[in-house]
């Protein structure tokens, strides 16, 4: 169905917000409950799903996917939207669907066991014809043949059951050797949907391999799938912490500085690992990334977001997490409300409208405990919003990265070579400290296996060890640097894929991928940009301490109410000259 377009100021000023933080702090979004407990509950949600229609209808054409009980998905919005492409007032009144929904929507459902609570791959943003979509992880052993596996094979979906995934008996454990069909069957429609939705890039903020709990693998994720089923997706390791760390930030009086994560703890063993060739543009010192404090890694980690979604390429883009409703609707909500203040999506929406949509969709509909996370002092999701002061320069804008492009045509490393040579004399010297080795075999790409690229100590022997007891793959880069002290996980910089993902064949196709021709969005100067998302910021702040900061309140360690207030008007800038992070 066509979006349909709501009155301007239809809801989403400071009222409407206060109502939409005080349901979200009250209960998780339940799809199969109406949304939450209760006639007055279930009302108020109904009217945060029409706004959020109204407000993806001002822009864009879109059909939806239908979730009302939550068969799809317990904790996905009860109308999921599929954006199909930006719109006129008059393309509005025409709209012609380009998609199948039922076969689209049959899709999902055959792809939906193969993620951690059926949380399967979901288009949320479309920019410049291209969808950057959210999920979980994929689901592992323990969620196949455990309680919820059973629960998802016979109870239509339920997905409530993974906390308590039970260890598996022997008998359990054959399945493991006698049925790697099922994995084979269940990922292979969840890269049907990601082949459907043009997605190449996946991008894994977990800080694991492999999620364990009670000594159990309970999800796997790409980068570890032993039968390399996502070899033809670029796949990105971008390590992030998770929820818990923000009751650190909390406890700082939400200072976000000098607070870096200790990557040395025993569950941490995923290494940030990127494609050499998304890294070349960006000027970022990616070795360094256990090093960064919080400020800085969520800026590089959203600035190498913006420039896959920014690319020339008609490639799609996958941001996930665990369950994907902490980190993954941090990084979700940051990207749109850069591309918002940049003018190139929702052009038509006001502050207070796009502010009102990020929370609602991005964060409630979308399931995000914030509930628990409140209880427990993890504010990530506060954390979203007052992080907006952190990307107002131009070095995240994606109108500059265009620019960029336009100005500086892409080299390969052969030319970046020969330029760094002709510059400093020196065949092998890219910067004082890094050497460069290319390596050239018919290796397979694209995916994370001991092939991938590490940080390691510099000098020829060690160099040729490397090369003896790896199998190099075409045009393999590594980075080499002077010896540390410090004992840190490698850094891996990862082969990007030989194939793109949409050019593999496929019986499931795509009904009318290519978008209609759309007007231009408006462009937005640098102060606009600034000035825009300035004003996300404060109206969230000023809502947000006025509703769920007071709530918040009472779960202060010492019980002070007045010493949290004044902690919190501190951290957040409402009060005092030290107020800024």
């Amino acid at each position: 169905m066509a979006g349909a377009r709501g009155c301007p100021q239809a809801g989403t000023g400071e009222r409407a917000l206060a109502e939409l933080l005080l349901e979200f702090s009250r209960a998780q979004y339940r799809a199969k409950d109406g949304g939450g407990g209760g006639a007055g509950s279930s009302a108020k949600v109904e009217r945060i799903e029409k706004r959020c229609l109204e407000l993806f209808g001002r822009d864009y054409c879109y059909s939806l996917i239908q979730n009302v009980n939550g068969e799809i998905c317990g904790h996905y919005p009860r109308q999921i939207v599929f954006l199909e492409y930006e719109s006129t007032d008059r393309e509005r009144n025409m709209f012609e669907s380009t998609v199948q929904v039922s076969k689209l929507q049959d899709l999902i459902n055959r792809s939906k066991m193969a993620r951690c609570r059926g949380r399967f791959v979901c288009p949320v943003i479309l920019y410049k014809g291209k969808h950057v979509c959210r999920s979980a992880t994929l689901a592992g052993w323990g969620e196949l043949y455990g309680r919820t596996g059973y629960n998802y094979i016979f109870s239509g979906g339920s997905d409530d059951a993974w906390a308590d995934t039970e260890d598996l008996s022997e008998e359990d454990s054959a399945f493991r050797n006698a049925d790697s069909q099922l994995f084979d069957k269940v990922r292979g429609h969840d890269i049907k949907l990601l082949r459907y939705l043009s997605v190449r890039y996946i991008c894994d903020l977990m800080v694991e391999n492999k999620k364990v709990k009670f000594g159990l693998n309970v999800t796997s994720s790409e980068k570890v799938d032993k039968a390399q089923r996502y070899a033809d997706f670029t796949l990105l390791s971008i390590p992030y912490p998770g929820c818990e760390f923000f009751k650190e930030y909390k406890d700082r009086d939400y200072r976000a500085e000098g607070l870096v994560f200790n990557w040395k703890q025993d569950y941490v063993d995923a290494p940030l690992s990127i494609p050499v060739s998304l890294t070349r543009s960006l000027n970022i010192d990616w070795s360094e990334y256990q090093s960064w404090d919080l400020v800085q890694q969520t800026q590089n980690y959203l600035k190498l977001l913006i420039s896959l979604i920014n690319g020339d390429d008609d490639s799609g883009l996958l941001v996930h997490c665990i369950s994907g409703w902490d980190r993954t609707p941090l990084f979700v909500a940051l990207l749109r409300l850069s591309l918002w203040a940049d003018g190139l999506i929702h052009a038509s929406l006001e502050p207070a409208e796009i502010l009102y949509l990020t929370v609602a969709y991005d964060w409630f509909l979308f399931g995000h405990m914030l509930v628990d996370r409140l209880s427990k002092g993890e504010e990530i999701f506060f954390f979203c919003f007052n992080f907006l002061k952190h990307i107002t320069s131009e070095e995240f804008s994606a109108v500059k990265l265009q620019r960029r492009k336009s100005l500086l045509p892409g080299f390969t490393v052969e030319e970046i070579c020969m330029l760094k040579q002709r510059d400093r004399g020196s065949t092998t010297s890219l910067s004082s400290d890094f050497s460069l080795v290319l390596e050239s075999s018919p290796g397979a790409a694209g995916s994370f296996t001991s092939e991938a690229v590490e940080l390691m100590p510099a000098g020829a022997q060690t160099q040729a060890a490397w090369r003896k007891s790896r199998t190099s793959s075409p045009q393999t880069v590594l980075w080499s640097r002077t010896p540390q002290s410090e004992d840190r996980p490698p850094y891996q910089e990862a082969k990007s894929s030989s194939s793109s993902s949409s050019n593999h064949s496929d019986t499931f196709l795509r009904v009318g991928s290519s978008p209609l021709e759309v007007p231009k969005p408006r462009l937005v100067p640098v102060a606009g940009r600034e000035s825009r998302l300035e004003e996300v910021r404060s109206a969230f702040l000023a809502t947000y301490s006025s509703t769920i900061g007071l709530k918040a309140a009472p779960s202060s360690p010492s019980g002070a109410l007045g010493g949290l207030l004044e902690q919190f008007a501190r951290g957040v800038g409402l009060r005092g000259s030290s107020s800024t992070l």
